[in-house]
């Protein structure tokens, strides 16, 4: 975020913005030269495409494997996610705050991952299928823990009372 004392790097989000339309111009050209049609999605595919768009974005935002790319655009070390972009009304901000912003960058990711099933379709699965997989594992871990401390700590009350 920006200080008070300095204006947001509009210029740098504008430039963001173009580079995000000229890769899906370049994408949709890319497949019409192709001759590759986008696949008729269903629901499933939807729920498919969240996950993985989900699983790639906190990926990119927060794994300690990615903080090499966060680093660069993040005041002090990157490291395990959470951290916060640096301020210096330019470039560098505008990409900080995209690779800290899950919901930010999930766009970016979203549009990937469709890219790459219009161009790849086996590819673009055989991707969102292990992504989504993963984003699963991600919620079926944190239930799991949530569950175990829950029975823990009810174990703890009536073995006290």
């Amino acid at each position: 975020m920006a200080t008070a004392t300095q204006a947001p790097p509009y210029k740098s989000y504008a430039s963001l913005v173009g580079i995000f339309g000229a890769g899906m111009t370049g994408v949709a050209a890319l497949a019409t030269v192709l001759g590759r049609r986008p696949e008729r999605l269903g629901a499933l595919d939807l729920a498919v495409l969240a996950a993985a768009t989900f699983k790639a974005a906190r990926t990119i935002t927060d794994d300690e494997v990615t903080s090499f790319l966060r680093d660069p655009f993040v005041k002090g070390e990157a490291h395990a996610g959470d951290e916060k972009p640096v301020e210096d009304g330019g470039p560098r901000q505008a990409i900080g705050e995209l690779v800290t912003c899950s919901r930010c960058i999930g766009m970016w990711a979203a549009a990937g991952v469709v890219s790459i099933h219009t161009l790849a379709p086996s590819t673009g699965r055989l991707l969102t299928w292990s992504l989504a997989a993963s984003g699963a594992n991600d919620f079926l871990q944190a239930g799991f823990a949530a569950l175990t401390s829950k029975a823990n700590e009810l174990e703890q009350r009536t073995g006290d009372g």
